[in-house]
Formats: structure tokens, C-alpha cells, sequence
């Protein structure tokens, strides 16, 4: 396993190897998806008991930098 954060961590045996949180089986996507959707921190902690409330400001944190990288477009041959 190896942390991408604090309390981000990437494992390519742990949910198809997608960011986790603190190696556990919720992923980043899993709890963008919550906030997506509206739902409140206090509810998402209490649908996930085993996080805490840092570990979704860390998903937030971590979309942040992935956005914030700098992408390009290539062609690839035909």
C-alpha cells in the first residue's frame, strides 16, 4: 500500500486499486459522489462509521490536487 496522503492510500489489491481512504475499502470516488450529491458530512460519517471527518475533507483536498495538475493532449497513432 502507499500513501498518496496522509489518509489517501493506493493499493492495486484494494478496490481495483482506486484511492482509498487509510486503506480502507471506501474510495475517494465513493465519497465524492456523497458530497455530489449533497449529502452532509454528518451524514456520510454516520453511513461510514469507521471515518472520520478529516478523511473527507482529504477527498476533497486530494480532487483539488488532481485537478490542479497540469494535462495534455496527445495524438496517438493510428
Amino acid at each position: 500500500m502507499e500513501y498518496l496522503t496522509e489518509r489517501i492510500t493506493l493499493d492495486a489489491d484494494l478496490c481495483n486499486g482506486k484511492p482509498t481512504i487509510r486503506g480502507l475499502r471506501i474510495t475517494v470516488q465513493t465519497i465524492l459522489e456523497f458530497v455530489r450529491a449533497g449529502e452532509s458530512t454528518e451524514e456520510i460519517l454516520y453511513q461510514y462509521p469507521s471515518l472520520e471527518e478529516e478523511d473527507i475533507k482529504a477527498c476533497l483536498d486530494f480532487a483539488i490536487a488532481m485537478v490542479g495538475n497540469t494535462f495534455s493532449i496527445r495524438k496517438i497513432a493510428s
